[in-house]
């Protein structure tokens, strides 16, 4: 049975309290990777996101070429250059480093950004090499295309990597055409959660959110306007962000998705049913926040 995410569902999984005590350390460490030469402004989407639900601390990874650029758009964190390959891509050995870095990070937020090359099945089988239970990894983009056969290394995270694809990036992941997909999006959605041992958000107009051994959620955005470049990069930090703060797995992407469509929303109202960019979006989050 599919059951709805609407506020009832929110109430009753609500997010971490934050104390008055509480410092940027006590809210979780993000490591962002992803960008390159194809779409080097992409992470500056899923940072703001990151740090707007209010996670403690944030390094972003990237191409050296787009490094200093992004580290100026995005002053609150730290910034990390990586070795591109010949196509201005993150390059297959910048995967010991990554692996060097994933240790001191309570989420990883692996892929948006990338484009699939011949490097990213080698980034994403490092990042996922050594499993530990007190960190989340979340995977996007080409780090969710490339991953068909890593369903074993998934699943030994036990439950704390979540993969948020849109119906392309699930037909890539599956082997299913797109159509097939949008046919029936909850059971392919709940196969992949099954298989995988994640949790899944397969992106649409009615996003699913599919978790082993619980009931999909279905989420209507009712914001044609969400269908814009850097959406979905939006939408990584948000969940990212509220992994890191302790949100489990299932909750964080629930959370993530009507989070995400509200500030859709706010900005539809603003601006217009189209026409609003994933940059607009950010800054819609804290005031969404309950208090």
């Amino acid at each position: 049975m599919i059951e709805a995410l609407d506020r009832g569902w929110l109430e009753a999984h609500p997010l971490p309290r934050v104390e008055s005590s509480d410092d940027k350390n006590d809210r979780g460490r993000v490591l962002l990777v992803g960008g390159g030469a194809f779409v080097p402004g992409a992470l500056r989407l899923t940072a703001e996101a990151v740090l707007r639900v209010g996670a403690g601390k944030l390094q972003m990874a990237t191409v050296a070429s787009a490094a200093m650029a992004l580290g100026v758009l995005v002053p609150e964190a730290a910034m990390i250059a990586l070795p591109a390959d010949a196509g201005g891509e993150i390059a297959a050995d910048a995967a010991d480093h990554i692996a060097d870095l994933v240790v001191r990070c309570d989420t990883l937020i692996l892929g948006p950004g990338m484009i699939e090359g011949e490097g990213t099945v080698e980034l994403v089988t490092r990042a996922l090499a050594t499993p530990r239970d007190d960190c989340s990894i979340l995977l996007d983009a080409a780090a969710i295309s490339c991953a068909g056969n890593l369903a074993s290394a998934i699943a030994a995270h036990e439950g704390r990597i979540v993969l948020t694809p849109h119906h392309g990036e699930m037909a890539a992941l599956t082997g299913h055409k797109r159509d097939h997909v949008a046919e029936d999006p909850a059971t392919i959605a709940q196969e992949v959660a099954d298989r995988f041992g994640a949790v899944v958000v397969l992106k649409a107009a009615r996003t699913i959110i599919a978790a082993p051994g619980a009931s999909p959620l279905v989420h209507a955005s009712n914001c044609p306007g969400l269908g814009t470049g850097g959406s979905g990069d939006v939408l990584a930090g948000v969940i990212g962000g509220l992994l890191a703060r302790g949100l489990g797995p299932r909750a964080a992407a629930a959370w993530g998705v009507w989070l995400h469509g509200a500030a859709g929303r706010i900005a539809a109202d603003k601006i217009g049913p189209i026409g609003f960019l994933a940059r607009d979006l950010p800054p819609e989050l804290p005031g969404l926040l309950p208090k």
